[in-house]
């Protein structure tokens, strides 16, 4: 399974990858960072398939995603 990791202090909030995720597994916190924004975070981390989307498009660089076994590419990379 995926492993999605987002550190907190480093998200601005931006919502580029709530938006980006195919499966829609990421949301954005009701609690503050300590930069003052809210930050994205994972909800639903089972139905993560790996496409490392996220973590790409993140201008913050705020986003790991760690894949054991399968992994299901959208692009080539």
């Amino acid at each position: 399974m995926p492993r999605v990791s987002i550190e907190k202090d480093r998200c601005k909030g931006c919502e580029l990858c709530v938006e980006a995720c195919p499966q829609h597994i990421l949301e954005m916190s009701d609690k503050i960072n300590a930069q003052g924004y809210f930050y994205a975070r994972v909800f639903d981390r089972p139905r993560c398939i790996g496409c490392r989307l996220c973590a790409i498009i993140c201008p913050d660089i705020a986003i790991e995603v760690g894949v054991n076994a399968v992994q299901y590419d959208y692009f080539p990379y």
